[in-house]
């Protein structure tokens, strides 16, 4: 994975100067700490006699969300002596990674394990429910570290396998159950925020919701009657109007300071196609622009199932 985060590097620190962060999302004094002064970005490169590296990665660009998790781990005491990470994502991506660096060393493999996504949530003072995932995605890095040092397989909550639920993010039905029984989650929206599933084209949202039912042991009607009320359905001139509306006052200014731009080229259903113009049709992070400043911006002020496609 360590190439796909050299084009990211430039956008990620155009990004680190977007005002509007805490205007799309509530963060904590600690979580944009450790956004803007990450701690232990990077690879261990530095190895002893009796010294193991190991990494666990999770995640997908694809997805969004990505994070490798490399531990430096005495093989005598078993106890982690560094760890770093690298990550594609957002603030909470970031910041839930890197927090979770700092709170592993000096912990022995075992202690490392028992730290839960809710102690890496709290460690930051709290996150934005919407981005609960990211410390769910720091979480089961470390497990597949961890697997990887005992040179067992990853830590499988055997759940993990058997049917798919989500096929948009590829989350199994077991994992769907595990992740509501382990959070106390009790509606549909607390699940995709959790692991996302459900926020893709959001065609197993109704089976998302039968789980949520079976493993808190309540009807079907008292989930629906805990759900959010459902979100008003755009008309496609209405989308097209926010989307534009999106693109003018929160993308172009980001690509603007490096020479960039974006236009919008057409809007087919979930389907939405650009033209990225200027500086960005030479870029090395085109992909990453459109993945990272422009998708995911649409997603969280638009709608979550749009996808972003150059023409």
């Amino acid at each position: 994975m360590t190439n796909q985060y050299k084009p990211i590097k430039k956008l990620t620190s155009k990004l680190r100067n977007l005002r509007t962060l805490r205007l799309m999302w509530e963060y904590t004094d600690q979580v944009m700490d450790f956004f803007y002064n990450p701690r232990n970005q990077g690879k261990i490169t530095e190895i002893t006699t009796g010294e193991k590296v190991v990494t666990g990665e999770v995640g997908s660009i694809a997805c969004g969300d990505a994070l490798s998790l490399h531990l430096k781990v005495d093989e005598t005491t078993n106890r982690i002596l560094d760890a770093r990470f690298q990550t594609f994502g957002c603030a909470s991506a970031i910041a839930s990674s890197s927090v979770l660096t700092e709170m592993i060393k000096g912990k022995t493999v075992d202690e490392a394990l028992k730290i839960t996504n809710k102690e890496i949530a709290q460690s930051l003072g709290g996150l934005p429910k919407e981005k609960m995932h990211c410390s769910v995605m720091g979480q089961e890095a470390l497990e597949a570290a961890i697997s990887n040092y005992r040179g067992v397989p990853i830590v499988s909550h055997e759940e993990e396998e058997g049917a798919i639920v989500c096929t948009c993010f590829a989350i199994s039905e077991a994992r769907v159950k595990r992740v509501i029984q382990e959070n106390n989650l009790k509606t549909t929206e607390e699940v995709t925020n959790y692991i996302k599933a459900g926020g893709g084209c959001g065609s197993c949202l109704a089976e998302i919701d039968d789980l949520v039912a079976e493993v808190n042991n309540v009807s079907i009607e008292a989930v629906q009657k805990t759900a959010p009320p459902a979100v008003k359905v755009l008309t496609n001139l209405q989308k097209i109007a926010l989307i534009q509306e999106i693109l003018t006052e929160h993308v172009k200014p980001v690509l603007a300071e490096d020479g960039g731009d974006v236009e919008l080229y057409d809007v087919e259903g979930d389907i939405v196609k650009v033209q990225l113009k200027g500086a960005c049709t030479s870029c090395a992070s085109s992909s990453a622009t459109l993945k990272m400043a422009i998708e995911a911006t649409l997603r969280e002020r638009v709608l979550p199932s749009l996808v972003v496609e150059p023409v």
